[in-house]
């Protein structure tokens, strides 16, 4: 894909109006180009010029919100089409607000980046106490488990969370935390395998760990 296509989708995921994603997808699938070239290319491709001008603090978090939601549009048209071609998902990623807590604002942008990025995302939701997560755990057996909390009472339980896993699994997923209170510092300490400072973040993190594992 040429650098103006990949412009285009830019543009398109910056868009306030969410047609111009779905037109341009549309587009795209007519004209006969491969579902994974627009998914890596256009959609991810796009998605990831974003995320590195909001590292660069030259987009805000509601501006980033936004092209998720137009990017998990355009996924949306661009899965039969995906389906068709048999494109297998990175790894399965488990993810949930940990008990006490009831934020899902950044939870949910990680989940619309990890479904973008090539995950199969299950989400847990809200307030999950520590037997749920086990409980998912083993009936999903996720790669990557994420711990998302935004108040600082809930980190304990986020520790709490991080401590049964290994105890409970013989083979246990790799561990993903954060949310604002969430401290690379306080990852270490409570020896989850990474912290993710911010939904881009997270999804860099999660490809990192799955290639230390050979699966990506």
């Amino acid at each position: 894909m040429f650098q103006e296509e990949i412009q285009r989708y830019y543009e398109a995921l910056r868009e306030p109006k969410i047609n111009k994603i779905e037109e341009l997808v549309r587009e795209f699938i007519e004209k006969h180009v491969s579902s994974v070239v627009i998914l890596n290319e256009g959609l991810i491709g796009a998605m990831g010029i974003i995320g590195q001008e909001f590292k660069a603090s030259k987009l805000w978090v509601p501006e980033v919100l936004l092209a998720a939601r137009n990017m998990h549009r355009g996924i949306e048209i661009l899965k039969p089409e995906l389906l068709k071609n048999n494109v297998p998902s990175k790894g399965k990623f488990l993810i949930g607000t940990v008990k006490g807590d009831i934020h899902d604002i950044g939870k949910n942008l990680v989940i619309m980046m990890m479904t973008g990025a090539g995950y199969q995302v299950i989400d847990l939701g809200i307030d999950v106490p520590q037997e749920r997560f086990l409980e998912a755990i083993d009936k999903e057996r996720p790669d990557i488990v994420g711990l998302s909390a935004l108040l600082t009472t809930t980190m304990l339980e986020m520790k709490e969370v991080v401590k049964s896993i290994p105890k409970n699994f013989s083979s246990p997923p790799k561990i993903i935390i954060g949310g604002a209170p969430v401290t690379r510092k306080f990852s270490e300490e409570i020896a989850a395998d990474g912290y993710g400072e911010d939904a881009i973040r997270a999804v860099e993190l999660a490809d990192q760990l799955l290639m230390s594992k050979g699966m990506i």
